[in-house]
């Protein structure tokens, strides 16, 4: 099983510049999933999937002339694996100086390799999209910040560093509330280097009012918590479903690019399509 010690992060690796799909180091979702109280093998509480926006793509046409695209892949949140993020920068990078008819034999290359990574040992459920934007289509690439009311208006303090689901409350005794919440004050470690990840979540239940000065603290609570971004939404996610006991819960993080990639978790209660890939300003 590969672990998070074992990948290339944090360590100095040659660069290829030949496609390499053996670049690509997946990691089993489960031991985290574990650690949340999900059962392996038991159906997930929640759906949705992992958004990648990936700005540093190029390839060569079959006469050695440069192409370059932003790849939009996404993966599904029930894969067997996600893929280790230097690695997949890595893996993109070997794209550089080898040849493709066009751009479409790109895209289903990635798919394929992708796929390949996330569901391998497991039993595929369903295919990774993958979608290039290209030079000619770059201006219509929108930038929009999280729809919702902004928590970080709240003059609160501050105390928790470390993930507190206690600071979770809402109002079990009253009427049933349907909101959207945000807030641009996630920020969490890398599990391996420690580097910072800085992201922006989106909170959207119907369900007992939450306590929106607790949520925020709950929020910044991540603030020194060493986790994968994937594994971060669904701790959020899983946290508010205990405490606060939402009919319909959806949980989507933006976090800042890093190496050319932006990972994008949402997890959700109830069926929904996927939200537009748009970045927001810090991204």
């Amino acid at each position: 099983m590969n672990t998070p010690e074992q990948s290339g992060l944090g360590k100095p690796v040659a660069y290829a510049d030949r496609l390499d799909p053996t670049l690509l180091y997946p990691m089993p979702r489960a031991p985290q999933r574990q650690a949340l109280g999900l059962r392996p093998g038991a159906d997930l509480p929640f759906s949705g999937a992992d958004l990648w926006s990936a700005f540093e793509l190029s390839w060569l046409t079959p006469r050695g002339k440069p192409q370059v695209a932003i790849a939009h892949i996404t993966v599904p949140c029930e894969s067997t694996n996600i893929i280790e993020s230097k690695s997949f920068k890595l893996y993109l990078n070997s794209f550089s100086n080898t040849a493709f008819a066009s751009a479409e034999a790109v895209r289903e290359r990635i798919r394929a390799d992708v796929g390949e990574a996330v569901w391998r040992g497991g039993v595929v459920m369903s295919s990774v999209g993958v979608r290039l934007v290209l030079p000619e289509q770059f201006d219509r690439e929108a930038v929009h910040e999280l729809d919702g009311v902004n928590l970080d208006r709240l003059d609160i303090e501050c105390t928790h560093y470390q993930p507190a689901p206690e600071l979770l409350v809402a109002a079990m005794d009253e009427q049933p509330v349907t909101e959207v919440l945000t807030s641009n004050l996630l920020k969490s470690n890398c599990l391996v280097t420690g580097q910072p990840d800085w992201g922006s979540v989106r909170i959207a239940y119907s369900g007992p009012q939450i306590d929106q000065g607790g949520l925020l603290r709950y929020i910044v609570s991540f603030r020194n918590h060493n986790e994968f971004h994937e594994p971060c939404v669904e701790r959020i996610y899983m946290d508010i479903m205990s405490r606060c006991k939402p009919a319909r819960l959806a949980v989507l993080a933006r976090y800042t690019r890093r190496g050319g990639l932006d990972i994008n978790p949402l997890r959700t209660s109830h069926p929904q399509s996927l939200p537009a890939n748009i970045r927001t300003a810090r991204q």
